[in-house]
């Protein structure tokens, strides 16, 4: 496992993590995102979509469970956030195991409930509140 740590983050310095985080996860195609809520798991998957060339507006999937976006070099991104699930059943219901196998950069908020269905290779984000206007995001590369 390969860990960096980032501190004093917040949203003036929030393009230059994404692009930290970007080159940290490198290849990898699943990005959890975890923290309680408020901490600012959504807010850091609209900027690092935003700085992977996606240019629609990147929402929350809180009832959807998960959005599709395309970036301007024809790549899909998934945005799944997994706080409404209330079993692994669910999750396997609508077909999340294709989403992790289809090669493409899956970014999961509250990724807990579905922990067992997760590959090896994979990077946690954890964000830690600190103050109103600064967190702590701690790395995580699993390959």
């Amino acid at each position: 496992m390969e860990e960096l740590i980032l501190t004093k983050v917040n949203l003036l310095t929030i393009d230059d993590i994404a692009n930290q985080i970007l080159e940290f996860v490198g290849d990898i195609k699943i990005v959890c995102l975890k923290g309680n809520l408020g901490a600012g798991k959504t807010t850091l998957s609209k900027v690092l979509s935003q700085k992977l060339g996606v240019t629609d507006t990147v929402s929350s999937p809180t009832f959807s469970i998960v959005n599709e976006y395309l970036t301007n070099e024809n790549k899909l991104i998934y945005h799944f956030d997994c706080y409404r699930l209330k079993s692994l059943e669910e999750a396997l219901d609508f077909g999340i195991e294709e989403y992790l196998d289809s090669n493409c950069l899956c970014i999961i908020e509250w990724p807990e409930i579905i922990e067992e269905l997760l590959p090896d290779e994979k990077v946690n984000v954890s964000i830690e509140f600190v103050s109103d206007s600064e967190r702590k995001i701690k790395l995580e590369k699993y390959n």
